[in-house]
């Protein structure tokens, strides 16, 4: 029997009071909630307790981390290392309302500062201290962001939202709050529903043709540093809008489309790969 408490997102959106009561629920290290985004149903949460929930309720291995949820571009520029051409990826995204997600090392600073020093960082970058920053993921999941982020009633902002998609690990999402089962939604704190908010997003669309998941482009090598040629390792939502965008920006870049990621040293990748590769991150 589900006891999750559900929040009912209305069309003309979250209000202020609501999107705080969530912010404050996913504001303890150990929060947990289920809230939507474009391609369906996300576990939010910002601490080391929250993202061991998340694990086990995806029953997920640990060595799967999620994303970074980035509530503004000053935001992802004060986390993560950038250049002038990933800044333009990312500002042209975010101006056109383009859900991106790029691999990107952390800045020493930024995880000194925003990182919970309870555990976290084992469980949401890899060693190498790189992690897939996110934008432009879908206006509910973007508010209970910025409030985190911002602070303000009671919450101390500066915090960080992690988040992998609220199926089981390796399981696609149906894009309803029905689909993400009984197991996570009985376990998390709290649940946005807004079946016609994701349903909206891809117009014409069922659960057999959807796009479950954004696109993922990694933009370092094996030894965690930018590298010059960004590789496309994961298709998606608006993935020809993003191909376009790279292709404007980038002299070259490289599609490879489920060469994801593997720990270790480039002598030690498959051969037909190119130490570009490393550690997979993966939303499901």
């Amino acid at each position: 029997m589900i006891m999750t408490n559900i929040i009912k997102r209305e069309p003309i959106g979250l209000h202020e009071p609501q999107i705080t009561e969530i912010a404050k629920v996913v504001s303890d290290p150990a929060g947990t909630i289920v809230s939507p985004t474009k391609v369906g149903y996300i576990i939010m949460t910002t601490g080391a307790g929250g993202l061991e929930r998340k694990f086990d309720l995806k029953q997920r291995p640990k060595k799967k981390p999620g994303v970074v949820l980035c509530a503004y571009l000053d935001q992802l520029e004060e986390l993560a290392v950038l250049d002038d051409e990933i800044r333009e990826l990312y500002a042209s995204c975010w101006k056109k309302d383009i859900l991106l997600g790029c691999i990107l090392p952390w800045k020493d600073e930024a995880i000194e500062e925003y990182v919970p020093k309870d555990g976290s960082s084992e469980m949401m970058m890899d060693g190498r201290k790189t992690s897939c920053f996110v934008i432009k993921y879908g206006t509910p999941s973007e508010a209970v962001a910025r409030k985190l982020w911002l602070g303000g009633d009671g919450l101390p902002g500066g915090q960080l939202s992690f988040a992998s998609s609220a199926n089981p690990s390796g399981k696609g999402n149906r894009g309803v709050l029905e689909g993400v089962g009984e197991r996570i939604l009985s376990g998390v704190d709290l649940a946005i529903e807004a079946d016609d908010y994701v349903r909206a997003q891809q117009p014409g669309a069922d659960e057999h043709n959807r796009h479950e998941q954004g696109v993922m482009v990694s933009m370092v090598g094996s030894d965690g540093k930018l590298t010059d040629i960004p590789v496309l390792i994961r298709k998606g939502l608006q993935v020809e809008k993003i191909m376009a965008e790279l292709a404007g920006i980038y002299d070259s870049w490289d599609y490879r489309h489920g060469s994801y990621y593997w720990f270790g040293v480039p002598n030690q990748l498959p051969g037909s790969l190119s130490p570009v590769f490393s550690f997979l991150y993966m939303l499901k």
